[in-house]
């Protein structure tokens, strides 16, 4: 079921949306056959970052700006409406005022409109890609994308290593702040995840969360729950957080020296680690470490397969893919599949109905995507998407038997032939 401030299509919003389950809101999987391959169709594009679907038939792309950073110059972006199979452009937007350069998002509200956080700005623009109007937001920062809650309202929150990090409240039809910002207790890298009008922010050391309270009409910081996952370890900070209903996921050890591959960027000598936080309990928490290697690092969320209770770990930095069970007799996550050496460092797509799993793998000093089956880990399908970088952004399923790869300068669908 699609959150209700989501556009009622199989992927509204980055990670198909706010609880960041990576899976699409209908539809059914790949259902990749013996005799079956994969294939691509690929086009260049400008520091492409996602792709979201809207009404049946219609694919939108984000792209932005990166070279006029490297001199300190402001930076734009763009939305296109792109034909699903050729992938070439059909509408293109003006080029979106943004500042401060970031991989953004784009999300199709319920109301119908395309909304843009790119830099320090938010964007609204119809699905004709017109733009229709523009927020600067407060800080001199690039804002790590959005959320869109179920009553409607945008939350977005600048990206902030050594100072508090805030957050900032849109009014969706006015484009108007809905009440001054709110400044969390620390620094924040990862972007946001919600559940309802519940709001999720991962820390430089500790997560937490804040209500929308409609009476006071404002966010309000939940005393009763938060979490210190750094506390006396040498981990640095964690990447965006999965919400299962039941449980928070993330990983950490997130700082890393990505340049065009998480291969070998890990700062921190210790290894990462999943961490699971109860939703309803912060001191009820696990940490098992992902592979025990040196260096662990990685820029994304984990996966979590509610069906199957599989969640799906990396160490991108080390190549290495770890499954484990949860929910087991024993209480415990248990070790149940890993695949190594193994470039996986993107955000990722599952199908329920198939346990189909799509991961990148960064190998041969190319990017190539694959299909696993998230059970077993056995291999279903292979193909060489063309991109030089290791993606680490925001795939998207497809109106078909297919999906779209972005990895910065690529854009790839890849379908099922």
């Amino acid at each position: 079921m699609t959150p209700s401030g989501y556009f009622a299509s199989p992927w509204p919003g980055e990670d198909g949306g706010p609880e960041r389950l990576q899976t699409p809101r209908e539809g059914t999987g790949l259902a990749l056959r013996k005799g079956e391959s994969l294939a691509c169709t690929t086009r260049n594009t400008l520091m492409s970052t996602m792709t979201v679907l809207g009404a049946p038939g219609e694919v939108y792309l984000l792209t932005h700006s990166a070279l006029r950073a490297k001199v300190g110059l402001p930076t734009t972006a763009c939305v296109e409406l792109i034909d699903p199979h050729s992938l070439k452009t059909l509408r293109r937007s003006p080029r979106l005022a943004g500042g401060p350069m970031w991989p953004g998002g784009m999300a199709i509200h319920r109301n119908s409109d395309l909304y843009v956080v790119y830099g320090r700005y938010v964007h609204r623009l119809n699905r004709q890609c017109e733009l229709l109007g523009s927020l600067k937001l407060a800080v001199q920062a690039p804002y790590n994308s959005f959320v869109i809650l179920d009553n409607g309202l945008i939350v977005t929150k600048n990206l902030s290593d050594n100072q508090p990090a805030r957050l900032s409240v849109v009014d969706a039809q006015t484009l108007t702040l809905a009440c001054p910002d709110t400044e969390c207790p620390e620094p924040s890298i990862a972007r946001l995840s919600s559940s309802g009008n519940t709001v999720y922010v991962v820390g430089v050391r500790s997560i937490f969360r804040y209500h929308w309270n409609d009476d006071r009409q404002r966010l309000v910081f939940d005393t009763s729950w938060q979490l210190d996952y750094v506390g006396s370890t040498a981990q640095t900070y964690g990447w965006d957080v999965v919400l299962d209903s039941k449980n928070a996921w993330f990983m950490d050890n997130g700082k890393h020296r990505y340049f065009h591959k998480m291969i070998g960027a890990g700062v921190s000598p210790t290894p990462n680690r999943l961490i699971r936080v109860s939703l309803t309990n912060s001191s009820d928490h696990e940490a098992p470490e992902v592979c025990g290697a040196r260096g662990g690092s990685i820029t994304n969320p984990p996966l979590v397969d509610l069906k199957r209770q599989i969640v799906v770990g990396y160490d991108s930095a080390n190549r290495h893919v770890q499954a484990w069970r949860f929910n087991t007799p024993s209480g415990t996550l248990e070790p149940l599949w890993q695949k190594s050496p193994f470039g996986c460092a993107s955000h990722m797509i599952l199908y329920p109905d198939t346990g189909e799993l799509v991961v990148n793998d960064y190998r041969h000093h190319g990017e190539e995507v694959v299909v696993l089956n998230i059970e077993s880990g056995e291999e279903l399908g292979r193909v060489r998407s063309g991109g030089l970088t290791q993606g680490v952004v925001f795939p998207s399923v497809g109106w078909g038997r297919d999906f779209y790869w972005s990895s910065m300068g690529r854009l790839a669908r890849v379908y099922v032939q």
